[in-house]
């Protein structure tokens, strides 16, 4: 990573000037204005480096995995499984035939819920998510849930966006057989107690699913340590390509599962008289993979670790403190959960003002922020409103970008007025 300083402990120094420069898209313009991106929470901005590696991978590389045993044929299987080599070392995996590579979160669990859990649903059961979810750990479940005859059972949060832990305790009854939860909400910023949970899942033999794709590109990993089964990640929110992600397993429950989808790759033999599948977690990745895109991941991922996970969180958190006082004391504007100990991510309203407005108009000033559910329709609820702008900050941010976010907020203000 040749634009920013190897990090050689939990907190080495990081020139965060010299890492802005590695993003291209930073450079732009929006209506005028330099581009101020605050919308890290729904896609990442992506560095040179894994766009580098992607254009390499079309230039150099460009074969199908696994089909080949001419030269290029090898190279690209060698990035492809590469990729899963360094997110098995980035998520703290036993090892590497624990990570699934998927297309994202969603992929990862719709995989789980299809293969693993709906074999094992009947009427009466329950899975357990939580009230801060977002759709990709709500609608898979839903589905197996309507299939089998089980039901969903939601534990709630309270008004500052903390989940309430006893609450979800008290829910692991026995009809619970599964359950869902998110590692850092991508509306609220709140960072769940995952070992806590894992742990309490596991005194009951509950398997539990930790959706994290808001954690991942912002906090140290340890799937080992957190004590969950299943781990899911997406590539294009911590700097790789979009169509790419993981899941991780612990390998006796992947051993332990159908095929989700059939095709090509997945297979040892194929007969009209039947199928026999490939070993995990081969099986679960039917079809030719985003081999581009992964060879990206790969690059997203040296790229991440190379700053260090503990330098850019520590670097959010300082972000994260400089930002919130200053919105706070936007007349008329409301902030959206402040649990201790949140991720850089703000969610918030002001009065009189919708949020698809604000947003546009922010837009217009060269602000990038997110307006909408965020695919979160029941929190949505749960605070009565219709949507919310969300700043979300990351690493490349500055303290200068949030001043002007601030100062365009009150022009859009005076402008509606």
């Amino acid at each position: 990573m040749s634009a920013t300083a190897k990090a050689t402990s939990p907190r080495a120094a990081v020139d965060w000037t010299r890492v802005r420069s590695d993003f291209p898209i930073l450079q732009r313009k929006v209506h005028g204005k330099p581009l101020i991106y605050l919308d890290s929470a729904n896609t990442s901005q992506k560095p040179r480096q894994v766009i580098d590696a992607v254009d390499a991978f079309y230039r150099e590389h460009n074969a199908n995995v696994s089909r080949a045993v001419h030269q290029l044929g090898e190279e690209a299987t060698a990035l492809y499984e590469g990729t899963r080599d360094k997110l098995a070392s980035f998520l703290g995996a036993n090892h590497r035939d624990e990570i699934v590579l998927t297309s994202g979160t969603t992929m990862a669990t719709n995989l789980v819920a299809y293969s693993f859990l709906l074999p094992r649903l009947k009427p009466g059961d329950a899975v357990l998510v939580t009230a801060m979810e977002h759709h990709a750990d709500i609608v898979p479940w839903q589905l197996v849930c309507k299939l089998t005859g089980a039901h969903l059972k939601v534990a709630p949060i309270t008004e500052s966006g903390e989940l309430i832990v006893d609450r979800f305790i008290e829910a692991l009854t026995p009809e619970v057989k599964f359950a869902g939860v998110v590692h850092v909400s991508n509306v609220l910023g709140t960072v769940n107690p995952v070992k806590q949970l894992a742990r309490e899942c596991r005194k009951r033999g509950i398997p539990l699913l930790v959706d994290g794709s808001q954690a991942a590109p912002h906090l140290p990993l340890d799937v080992r340590s957190i004590g969950c089964d299943f781990y899911c990640v997406t590539g294009h929110k911590m700097c790789g390509p979009t169509g790419t992600g993981a899941l991780w397993a612990r390998r006796e429950l992947l051993e332990s599962m159908p095929p989700f989808f059939g095709g090509g790759e997945m297979i040892k033999t194929v007969s009209f008289d039947g199928t026999t599948f490939a070993d995990s977690p081969h099986r679960f990745e039917a079809g030719t993979p985003n081999t581009a895109g992964f060879a990206g991941l790969g690059a997203a991922v040296d790229y991440l670790q190379a700053i260090g996970m503990a330098n850019i969180a520590a670097r959010e958190r300082e972000l994260l403190e400089y930002a919130t006082p200053r919105l706070e004391a936007v007349p008329g504007l409301r902030i959206f959960g402040n649990a201790p100990g949140k991720a850089a991510v703000i969610s918030f309203l002001i009065d009189g003002v919708h949020a698809h407005d604000l947003a546009t108009l922010l837009d217009q000033e060269g602000v990038a922020v997110r307006s909408g559910h965020h695919c979160a329709h029941p929190l949505m609820q749960f605070y009565g409103v219709a949507a919310t702008c969300r700043a979300s900050l990351a690493f490349w941010n500055t303290e200068a970008e949030i001043d002007a976010l601030v100062d365009a907020i009150g022009r859009v203000r005076k402008l509606l007025a």
